[in-house]
């Protein structure tokens, strides 16, 4: 009997030990990612004041650095959170600089990747944008913007995997980024930024 207790305890040491070390080696949720990302707005606009179909805003492209934190709450199905400084851009009216103005664009997006395992790991993401518009100088003054812009986000990306915890990422995201234009508090015109952001950089799992 007491041989049977001895090797039950044995047992049940040596089953805790390597459940211990199977919690060890899973991998954490958390993951976070650098970025080099361009910015390429779509450039829609409504005709300034009603003028000609020729008299539009345009945006300036953008090559900005980026971070993002990813949590995995299911093998397949994480959330990232995508964060960067504040942006200025150039604002053109038929080519020629009227001004500039700096946007804030943190998004939310939940991601569902097809084979969190495997060296090659896709993955598809849709989620919220919220843009904080700030340090506007249009016109020297005279027109100014929404400070605050809502919109979707449509993600897609795939991971390469170095090796247990680095990997090679490249994004894919559209965003909707939107807001009014007003001089003397009138609405002028429509700006539709919408941009791309493609990017690439690495991921380190934790």
């Amino acid at each position: 009997m007491k041989k049977i207790a001895t090797t039950l305890s044995l047992l049940s040491f040596a089953l805790l030990g390597l459940a211990s070390t199977q919690a060890m080696a899973q991998q954490s949720p958390w993951e976070i990612r650098a970025r080099v990302v361009n910015i390429s707005p779509a450039n829609g606009s409504d005709p300034v004041g009603g003028a000609g179909a020729a008299d539009r805003l345009t945006v300036s492209s953008k090559t900005i650095p980026e971070v993002d934190f990813t949590y995995f709450f299911a093998p397949n199905w994480s959330a990232e959170l995508i964060l960067t400084y504040p942006q200025k851009h150039d604002v053109m009216l038929d080519g020629v600089k009227i001004g500039t103005f700096k946007h804030l664009p943190p998004t939310l997006t939940a991601q569902y990747h097809f084979a969190p395992e495997a060296q090659i790991s896709p993955y598809l993401g849709a989620g919220v944008n919220y843009t904080r518009i700030s340090d506007v100088s249009l016109l020297n003054g005279a027109a100014d913007l929404d400070q605050h812009s809502y919109g979707l986000a449509l993600q897609a990306g795939v991971d390469f995997k170095l090796d247990k915890n680095w990997s090679l990422n490249f994004d894919v995201k559209k965003v909707q980024i939107r807001s009014d234009v007003t001089i003397g508090g009138v609405k002028a015109s429509a700006v539709k930024v919408d941009p791309w952001l493609v990017g690439v950089g690495v991921g380190y799992r934790f």
